[in-house]
């Protein structure tokens, strides 16, 4: 199996892993009334079934986003370009000069 196939489908059995954990975890705190609807429904399994599905491709959609971004190079190291200027505490004195100022209204 390739690589990257293998990725994919280890990757999103963990999305759905965690969408299981999720889903089950909003039924059992019963957030939003969600175990009340799906216990007294004749097809709470089915509406379950829907909420890790849908979650569950969200969930993997992320992780497998998480895990190919992480495959990124290595962005440390020397680059090319001009170097910064290094910052100093030496006072420097700068003169300030007053002028007149403004006048409101008219010209």
């Amino acid at each position: 199996m390739p690589k990257l196939i293998r990725l994919y489908i280890v990757n999103v059995a963990i999305g759905f892993a965690i969408a299981l954990a999720f889903v089950s975890g909003l039924v059992w705190f019963d957030v939003a009334q969600l175990r009340h609807l799906i216990f007294g429904s004749d097809q709470g399994v089915l509406a379950f079934f829907l909420l890790v599905m849908f979650h569950g491709v969200v969930f993997g959609g992320v992780q497998f986003a998480i895990a190919v971004m992480r495959m990124a190079e290595d962005d440390r190291g020397p680059k090319g370009g001009r170097r910064a200027p290094l910052a100093t505490r030496i006072p420097v004195r700068v003169e300030s000069v007053a002028g007149r100022p403004a006048r409101r209204g008219r010209a």
